[in-house]
Formats: C-alpha cells, structure tokens, sequence
C-alpha cells in the first residue's frame, strides 16, 4: 500500500481538502459571531446525551424481551451462586464476560428492576455518539458532529439500546471508540514529535480499551483493522512501522477470538441441526446479501423488525455472488481514484465491510438459524456510512446554500436529525414487553417461527391460554416439527385440563429433541394425573439424567413420590432440590410435610421455619401449626394459626385448628368462637360441627345442666 513521497504529499493535501476548503473572502457574508458558549465543545456534547435519552424516552417503561430471561433474570451466574468465576473460568463466559460481570455488578446494585438497565444503556449510547464525535473530530473528517449525531439517533441503533442484552454492543463500543480515540489521539503527538505531549500513556490506554471492548463484545476483534485504517486515513499509506505499532491490538484480537469460536463451537455441537449447515460458497454469497442489506437499512430504515425473513442462496447460480463482487469493484474503484471524495468514500466504504465481517455469517453461529441479518449485528459497521453522510451533508451544505447563512443550513440539519429521533422513539415501543415486541415481529414477518412460539409463551405465562394454543399453532402451520411450539402447546392445553392432549404434543417434542428436561418433566407431570405413575417416574428421571440439578423435576418428582407413599424417597428428592437452590420454599414446605407424615416433627417444624424466611404464606404458617398442635406447643400453634387468619381470614381449616388448640387449653369459649366461624364461612364442614358439639356438651355436663 506504500505510495511515491509525492503521492503521500498530493493525498494528505486532497484529504484535508475534505476537512475544509479556502473560500474567497469576497464570496463571504459576514455574520456576527455566534456567542461564545455556543462554540464550547461540552455544549454540544451535551445536545448528543440530551437527544439520545429523549428519543428512547419509551424505553423507561420497557421491560425485558426475548433472551433478557437467559442472559439476566434467570441467569444463575448472575441472580444465583455461581457468580464472577463461573462467568470468567467457563464455557459460560461466550463472547461477552466483561457484560455478563456489568449486569452482575448492575445486579448487586438494584436487581432486576428494568428501567435501570434500560437508563444504563441509554446512557452508554449518548456516551458513545460523544466519543465518535471526539474520534470523527480528531480525524479531521467534515461534518464530525453531524455525522455522530446521525450515528446516535438512527433507528437501526433500537435495537443494540432498547434491548437488555444487547448492551454487549453498547458497552463494546464505548471502549471501542475509547481505544481508537487514544489511538488517533498518540499518532498525532508521534506527527508532531513533541514528546511532553504524553503520547506513551495515549497508547496504553488504547490498548487498555481494545482489551475492555474485546472482553464486552468478541465481535470487536476487528478494532486492529479499524486502526490500520485509521493510519491510513491520516498518513495516505500503511507502512511496516504504522503494522506494527498494531501488532499487539492483533495479539488480544486474536485471544478474544479464538475464545468466542471456541464457546460457539461447544454451542453448536451442543445442539446440531444438519438442515441449517452451510457450506463456505453458500455462506460467501449470503455474506455479499447480508452487506447490501445493511447498508440498504442504513438509506431507508423501513421496515425494522426484531427477525427478518431468513433468504436461501443458491450458490450453484453465479448471479448469487454479484452483490459480493459489487462491493468488491465498488472498493476498488474508490482505491484506484485519487480524488478527496473517492479518499472518504474508500475509508467509510472499507470501515463497513471490515466491521461487518464477523456479522456476515461467515463463521457458523446458532444466531443465523433464525435468521440472517439483524440490526443490532451492524451497531459499529453502521458508522462508516453515517458519518459519510454527516461530511457530504456538511460539504452539500456549503454548494447548496453557499450564500444563505449557516443557521439555515444547522436547521435542516436539524430537521433530518428531528424525523430520525421521532422514528427512533417508535421503533423504542416495540421493547416495553415481550407482547409487544414478538406481536410487531409476527405483524412484520408472518413466517417469524420464534416470533409465534416465544409470542404463545408469553400469552401463556400471562394465562390467556387460548391466544397462547393460536399462537402456536400458527408456529406448527410454519414447520410442523418446532420443538419448542409442541411443548408450550401441550403447557397451554394442561392448564385448560386437556391432559390428552398435551401428553400428546409433549411426546411429540420428545420424539424431535429427546434431551430436553423441561419437557420430560412436564410429560412427568400430566403422566401422573393420568394416574401412569410409574411411566411418570420415568420421565422424571429422565428429565434428571439430563440435567442433573434440575430443581423442578427433583421437586414434582418428590411430590409424585409422596402421593403414592414413598415418604423416604420422596423426601430424598425435596432434599436434592434444596441442595441445588437452598431458597425454594416449596421443596422446604413439601419437604416439611413429609416430615410431618413420618412423625419427625421437629424436623417438620424446622422446614416450615425455613420456609417462612424466605415467604411468608399462610398455608406454611398453618402447617407449621398442625405440627406445633402436635408437639403440644400450644401457644407457639396458636400464635401461627391467628398469624394465618390475619392474611386469609375466611380459612375454614385454620379457624378450626385453632379453636382445637384453644380448646385443648381450655379456653372452651374462644375455642366455640373459632368453630362457629368455621361452620357459618362453611356450614357442611363436619368436624368443626362435631368438635362444637363436643364442647358444648362438655359445658354442659360441667355446668350441671
């Protein structure tokens, strides 16, 4: 890539042609200067936080979307005990640990309340248009404002910012545009050769940030050909000694690197499809595809949706690679013109490719079964052609109105920036919930398979059932042998008592994934209300074959074993559930219970008390009452049975128990109270009658009548 001194010379002279251009003083209008505080650079930053957080504004009330689940608010690396090791020592730690261990911290903080985590990454994207604007500025490209600004409030950024999880892009590229800000920021001081400018230091910190934004983000692995780039851009050519001043950005590169392909790889052979293999000429075709499709979304963002149509690509046609041998000559023509504008477009032009390379589908990745592009994906690449726009509206600007004042000219600019926030804002409502963000995909793409799926298992943990089977059933329409469609179909129909019927769709998902736990238990579950005990106990313990620690199969396992009497086995399951997750009150309750059955009633107590320190329900405290009452504790029984009726005064069972208790104290008139109240909430309760009249006829006898 060297050139002839006199190239580099005539380049660096065409290149700040594109930064600024002599204007005869005669063809100036003279404005008076616009107050001092309106030039002040933290003003305008400013302006760029404000106008990212008003236009994700919807955001506030969002909550949390699609895998937010896996990655945060189920994630027991992060709400459970596994914590910071297991997300930095693991296969857990993926692409992004440096995330994982930010919603850890996030976590520890205010939980799982969403709109902090949504303000966080509002935040983190003002921040980062800042630093853009910083590093557009220190390349002395035209328009360095403008073009950041069209960066920050482009609706195709929703997606990286309304999303929960997609905070690996936003936190990514903030230390991606730190790294490459001190990069730019060391190259001049080494221009300038004043070496009390600190250039040293830049350079650390610019390698300390490719290591942050790598460890966010894997995808980032392209930040050393970014900055080669950037040499380029301000020197006019990428000799040995620019190389390797990068080389050790290409060493973590490469750590990060082989690190993501190493846990996607052990992703992929958990769970192989055969029908989603590509081979290397499909996946080159469909990569070309993917490239003008980006930058398709970038010209007119209309229609945005969470999953887009997955295309086929025939690779056996040679027309499938005219969209990659496009960009290819497109490229090459902005490389061989040696003009200011094909200088800028080459750098906007190359930037996008280069950033979208590990979103291209090149390297196999179990995202693309869904489909092959998606927004989020194109987060940093999007850069290169916005800012682009940002210098050529800045220039057009000057050519257009050359005579009018600037004002006029910030004001359309203004307005473009006005219509992209205002379509930002509503592509923002899509995220406020699970409902509203899968409805829009089935609304945009009604072949959306994940989209009618995830939407019926959203309407089936809000209980409507029947807009859940709809919803699913729409899914099997698509592909008749979608796993995840047959199993929340078959949830969907337990809950309405069609048992039949779910025990049929659930066999179904097993026939088509046999290793997956969550169905066995749950084919567990309607099995025994069949009454097929034993084949319900099979499927439980297949269920904890394959996932030994699976703290719901160990519980309903136990409580399949305790309705059929097998206490000491039932009580062994309770007890691998608690060992797996030691807060879940209802394997302490059950697990009490069948302390109680056998007569060990102080370790009954001792698992109801547990039990109420994590819940205070008032079946736990009548439970522990019942075996209080027994132990003859009765005024510690009596204490739990009025803690219960303060909570569910109308409980006949608890009003009876407790007028057991007082009368076996003998506090017979306070005992008649209870079993009057019981009988007149449910007058066919037969012991509080026959308890009444005992007492009565006690009184009576004792009184002498």
């Amino acid at each position: 890539m060297a050139k002839s001194a006199k190239s580099v010379k005539d380049n660096k002279k065409e290149a700040a042609g594109t930064v600024s251009r002599e204007v005869p003083t005669a063809n100036l209008v003279v404005q008076p200067p616009p107050p001092s505080w309106f030039r002040r650079d933290w003003l305008w930053g400013m302006i760029l936080i404000l106008s990212v957080a008003l236009s994700y504004v919807p955001v506030w009330k969002a909550g949390f979307v699609w895998d937010d689940n896996e990655i945060l608010t189920i994630n027991p690396r992060i709400i459970g005990p596994l914590g910071l090791k297991e997300i930095w020592a693991s296969k857990a730690a993926d692409i992004c640990p440096l995330t994982l261990t930010t919603f850890w911290v996030e976590h520890a903080f205010w939980g799982l309340n969403p709109i902090a985590y949504h303000l966080v990454n509002v935040l983190l994207q003002g921040l980062s248009a800042v630093l853009l604007w910083r590093v557009l500025k220190c390349l002395r490209v035209e328009g360095a404002w403008l073009g950041a600004a069209l960066w920050a409030l482009h609706p195709v950024m929703v997606e990286s910012v309304a999303w929960v999880t997609e905070m690996k892009n936003t936190e990514s590229g903030l230390f991606f545009l730190c790294s490459v800000l001190f990069f730019v920021k060391w190259l001049r001081v080494k221009e300038s050769g004043d070496r009390s400018a600190g250039g040293g230091p830049k350079y650390g910190f610019s390698l300390l940030f490719a290591a942050l934004a790598m460890a966010a983000k894997s995808s980032t692995v392209i930040l050393p050909f970014v900055l080669c780039l950037c040499v380029w851009w301000m020197e006019g050519r990428l000799s040995w000694r620019h190389v390797r001043s990068t080389i050790p950005f290409f060493l973590i590169a490469i750590a990060a690197g082989s690190l993501a392909m190493w846990t996607q790889g052990l992703q992929l052979a958990e769970a192989p499809d055969p029908q989603w293999t590509r081979t290397w000429p499909e996946r080159i075709a469909a990569a070309g595809e993917a490239l003008w499709f980006y930058l398709s979304k970038l010209l007119f963002p209309h229609p945005l949706m969470a999953v887009y149509p997955r295309w086929q690509t025939d690779a056996g046609q040679w027309i499938s690679y005219l969209p990659l041998l496009a960009a290819i000559a497109i490229l090459s023509i902005f490389w061989l013109r040696h003009e200011a504008w094909s200088h800028a477009c080459f750098f906007a032009f190359a930037y996008f490719v280069v950033a979208l390379l590990p979103a291209m589908g090149l390297l196999d990745n179990t995202i693309f079964r869904i489909s092959l592009v998606f927004d989020h994906l194109q987060y940093l690449a999007s850069i290169g052609p916005l800012a682009l726009a940002g210098a050529g509206l800045a220039r057009l600007s000057g050519f257009v109105i050359p005579k009018k004042p600037a004002l006029l000219a910030r004001a359309l600019c203004a307005c473009l920036l006005l219509i992209l926030g205002m379509t930002t804002w509503e592509r923002a409502l899509a995220y406020e919930s699970d409902e509203t963000f899968w409805t829009d995909a089935v609304l945009k793409n009604p072949g959306c398979l994940i989209g009618h799926s995830n939407l019926g298992n959203y309407l089936l943990q809000k209980g409507k059932l029947d807009e859940a089977i709809t919803q699913c059933q729409k899914a099997l329409e698509i592909k008749p042998t979608h796993e995840k469609a047959h199993y929340i179909l078959g949830l969907a129909l337990f809950q309405k008592g069609q048992v039949d019927e779910a025990v049929w769709h659930y066999q179904k998902a097993v026939e088509i994934n046999p290793d997956n736990a969550e169905v066995h238990n749950s084919l567990g579950l309607a099995l025994f209300q069949k009454g097929q005990a034993e084949d319900a106990f099979a499927q439980y313990q297949k269920a904890l074959a394959i996932s030994p620690n699976y703290v719901a199969a160990h519980y309903n396992f136990g409580n399949a074993l305790f309705q059929e009497g097998r206490l000491d086995e039932a009580i062994g399951q309770f007890q691998m559930a608690l060992k797996t997750q030691p807060d879940y009150a209802p394997a302490h309750i059950n697990l009490g219970n069948t302390f109680f059955q056998e007569g060990r009633l102080d370790e009954a107590i001792g698992q109801f008390q547990e039990a109420l320190k994590i819940n205070l329900e008032p079946e736990t405290l009548f439970n522990l009452g019942n075996a209080l009452l027994r132990k003859e504790r009765l005024d510690e029984a009596i204490e739990q049975f009025q803690k219960a009726l303060n909570i569910t005064p109308n409980s006949v069972p608890a009003h009876y128990t407790l007028g057991v208790a007082l009368a076996q104290k003998g506090q017979l008139n306070e005992a008649i109270e209870q079993f009057e109240e019981a009988l007149r909430l449910k007058p066919d309760f037969s012991p509080a009658q026959d308890a009444l009249e005992k007492v009565q006829a006690f009184l009576r006898q004792r009184d002498g009548h």
